[in-house]
């Protein structure tokens, strides 16, 4: 069992919203968190059809169960029974209970319900398991194969896990909640989409490939984004001295998903799709660093429209982060970082992630770091942001 970074509100002290993807740990997280709290399983068939039927029903029990202020009531897959927030809204303002709902999409709930508690509720998001969470256990080559699902962390061969997953997803996340009208596009639209891992989205070839209208395709993104299996990560474009370019790029928030989908294979050292996949994981550990620790900063990259780019900006401090899947760094792979840093010179710190052995440093201040220093560089707080 992985003990995770992201801090939750002590018992009894706030209701907030933890979102997640589907198997990302979020009921083991706050089981463990909150042993002794009332639990309410939107998973099971029978509370389902009870709550779904009568929302006010747990109003009802949790009045006749007695129940002090400051009592914590979990409610897992809230997305389920959005009229169940109604109840959670009355029994927060009329009898301080306190609630942890937990959801893999927020979609449903806005459009079931009429706000998410109006600001009542905190809002926190579990991602997949970091390099700091696996700890000693980490290897990296496993990781960029593997993703970043807990159960795909620990499982020997992940494959079949991965199809079935996907599958669950289409079944139980898109089609149950009626979120799509043609299912087979979807499902070819996610083959289409896992190839574009890390890119800048042309819409118009995405519908192409899949068959569907360029407004499908934007659609169909923004469902993946609900429902936390991606997101954008936006250009930086502050300050700029030349002509940089403006689109956003999208990143899966999971590798072993976009292996699966992109039938990539097994993906080894010095590869193509080894160093497509070491970008999404040097993502996701920037991302969930200061979606945990808080960090009040956006995350960005940085490309002039010549095609010279920083994969990561982290506007709090202004630090660049490169990510170059080679065992070798030449001058060639510190352009971007040394572009970067001729027209924003008050960038703090400029950082290439790499697989080289030890830890160095250029003579013009750019640090070469190997994965597992980045990542222990970053969750000791050290890279000069958070």
């Amino acid at each position: 069992m992985f003990k995770r970074n992201l801090p939750l509100p002590p018992p009894d002290e706030d209701t907030f919203f933890l979102w997640g993807p589907r198997q990302i740990g979020k009921t083991t997280l706050l089981r463990q968190c909150y042993p002794g709290a009332r639990w309410v399983d939107l998973l099971k068939a029978d509370e389902f059809r009870r709550y779904m039927a009568n929302p006010e029903r747990l109003r009802e029990e949790i009045e006749a169960a007695g129940t002090v202020p400051g009592e914590q009531v979990v409610i897992d897959e809230i997305q389920k029974v959005p009229g169940l927030l109604d109840e959670v809204h009355w029994l927060i303002e009329n009898r301080g209970v306190r609630f942890a709902l937990c959801g893999s999409s927020a979609r449903k709930v806005r459009r079931g319900a009429a706000n998410l508690l109006g600001g009542r509720a905190l809002r926190f998001e579990l991602r997949g398991l970091t390099a700091a969470e696996i700890g000693d256990g980490f290897d990296l080559t496993r990781m960029l194969n593997h993703g970043y699902l807990p159960r795909m962390v620990e499982a020997t061969a992940p494959a079949r896990h991965l199809d079935a997953y996907v599958a669950n997803y289409l079944r139980e996340e898109v089609a149950a909640e009626g979120l799509v009208r043609n299912l087979p596009a979807f499902s070819g639209f996610l083959n289409a989409a896992a190839l574009c891992d890390g890119e800048l989205i042309n819409f118009s070839n995405v519908a192409a490939d899949c068959g569907v209208s360029s407004h499908t395709a934007r659609a169909y993104f923004e469902i993946i984004e609900d429902t936390l299996l991606g997101r954008w990560l936006p250009a930086f474009r502050k300050r700029a001295r030349r002509r940089v370019v403006r689109a956003p790029k999208f990143y899966f928030a999971d590798v072993g998903i976009v292996n699966r989908l992109a039938r990539r294979g097994v993906l080894t050292p010095g590869s193509e799709l080894y160093g497509k996949a070491f970008e999404n994981w040097v993502f996701h550990e920037l991302s969930a660093f200061i979606a945990y620790r808080e960090v009040a900063a956006e995350l960005s990259y940085w490309r002039l429209a010549g095609g010279t780019e920083v994969g990561f900006v982290v506007d709090d401090g202004l630090v660049a982060v490169e990510a170059k899947a080679g065992a070798r760094i030449a001058n060639r792979h510190l352009k971007g970082l040394r572009s970067f840093a001729q027209d924003h010179p008050e960038v703090a710190r400029r950082v290439l992630v790499c697989l080289e052995p030890r830890p160095r440093r250029t003579e013009d201040g750019i640090d070469v770091l190997p994965a597992e220093d980045f990542a222990a560089q970053l969750w000791r707080g050290e890279l000069g942001f958070g």
